[in-house]
C-alpha cells in the first residue's frame, strides 16, 4: 500500500550542499542533457537557446566601467533605445522620488533626480530584463517578478545607505543586484518548461522549504547558479555575479559578501512581513554584524518602504508595460 514515505523527502536534501561556482557549468550541462534536445555550445547563451545581449546593454556595460564617463555619454547610450529611455525618464516622475518640477528627458532624470550611478544599473537592469518574457504560469501566492524585482531594488538602496561608508558597496550596484535577483527565474521558464511549472507546483505545496532545494532536486540546479553564470559570461560586475549565486547562503564571507549578505538580509525582511517568493527565517546576528547593520533600523526601513508600496507600483507598472 501507499506510504507518505513514498511521496516525500528528507531534508537536508542529500548532496545539495553549496557547490563550488566552478562545478555550476555541469549541473547546467547536465540538466540540458536530461530535459531538453538542446545541444551545449561554448557560451552558455547559446546552449541555453537565450537571445543575445542587446546592444544597449553592452554599451552600458562599457559605459560603466569607464571612469570618464559623464551624463551627457549615459543620456546618449540610454536614448538609443525610446522604450528604455521613456522608462527611465517616467521612473524619475514617479510619485516614490517626490521631485517636482518636470522632467523632460534621460539627462534631466540623472541630473535632477536619480544620479548617474543609479541610472546606469537601473538602464542596464532593465536592458537584461528585458532579453526574456517573464513566464505566465509561476507559483500561485508570491508576489509577480518585476513586483518582487523592483521592490528588492528599493531595499537594497535604502539598507545599504546603513551600512558603515568603508563597507558600503556601491548603492547603485546594490539596487542592481535587488533589480536581476531573480533572473533565474525568466531563464528556467524559458528553457525547461515543462520541468518549471512542476517546480512551480511543488514550491506551492512546500512553501516552508528553500526553493533553491526544490529546484536543485527536481532539475539538478537551481535559478541562482544559473543566472550568475550567465551574467559572468556576459562580463558583469562580479560583485553582481557572487550576490546572484550567494544570496541563500547567509555564511558567505568570500569576495564581494557584502552585496550577497546584503540581498540575504533584505529578501529575509520582505518575506517576514508576507513579501517574496520562498521560506522565511530570521537572519543570524553574525550578518548583521558583517554588514555594520542595527537589525531593528532594518526593520524600520523595510516598514517605510512598504508603505510606499502604491508609489513602487506605478514603476512595476512601467515595467509590465
Amino acid at each position: 500500500s501507499s506510504t507518505v514515505g513514498a511521496f516525500t523527502v528528507s531534508l537536508p536534501l542529500p548532496g545539495y550542499q553549496q557547490k563550488s561556482p566552478n562545478q555550476d557549468l555541469d549541473d547546467v550541462h547536465a540538466a540540458i542533457k536530461q530535459f531538453t534536445p538542446l545541444r551545449i555550445k561554448q557560451r552558455l547563451e547559446e546552449t541555453l537557446d537565450l537571445p543575445p545581449l542587446p546592444e544597449t546593454a553592452r554599451k552600458i556595460i562599457e559605459l560603466r566601467v569607464d571612469p570618464n564617463a559623464d551624463t551627457t555619454e549615459l543620456a546618449n547610450v540610454v536614448e538609443m533605445d525610446p522604450g528604455m529611455a521613456a522608462q527611465v525618464v517616467s521612473w524619475a516622475r514617479s510619485p516614490y522620488y517626490g521631485v517636482k518640477g518636470e522632467i523632460k528627458s534621460v539627462e534631466d532624470a540623472v541630473i535632477r533626480v536619480l544620479g548617474f550611478d543609479l541610472v546606469i544599473n537601473l538602464a542596464l537592469g532593465l536592458s537584461l530584463g528585458r532579453t526574456l518574457s517573464v513566464p505566465k504560469e509561476g507559483p500561485n501566492g508570491y508576489a509577480p517578478f518585476w513586483q518582487q524585482a523592483v521592490v528588492t531594488a528599493a531595499l537594497m538602496g535604502e539598507m545599504a545607505r546603513l551600512m558603515p561608508a568603508k563597507e558600503r558597496p556601491n548603492t547603485g550596484t546594490a539596487y542592481l543586484c535587488g533589480l536581476l535577483h531573480n533572473f533565474g527565474y525568466l531563464i528556467l521558464g524559458h528553457v525547461f518548461p515543462p520541468q518549471f511549472s512542476l517546480v512551480n507546483r511543488h514550491i506551492e505545496a512546500n512553501a516552508h522549504i528553500n526553493r533553491s532545494l526544490i529546484e536543485k532536486h527536481i532539475m539538478g540546479l537551481s535559478r541562482e547558479q544559473v543566472s550568475s553564470i550567465l551574467m559572468q559570461q556576459w562580463c558583469m560586475p562580479e560583485e553582481i555575479v557572487v550576490a546572484l549565486r550567494s544570496q541563500h547562503n547567509p555564511s558567505y564571507e568570500g569576495d564581494f559578501s557584502s552585496c550577497a549578505n546584503l540581498l540575504y538580509v533584505a529578501t529575509r525582511s520582505l518575506r517576514s512581513r508576507g513579501f517574496g517568493d520562498g521560506a522565511w527565517e530570521e537572519p543570524s546576528n553574525e550578518v548583521f554584524e558583517r554588514l555594520g547593520i542595527d537589525a531593528e533600523a532594518a526593520h524600520r526601513v523595510t516598514e517605510n518602504l512598504l508603505e510606499k508600496m502604491d508609489d513602487l507600483g506605478e514603476l512595476v507598472q512601467m515595467l509590465n508595460k
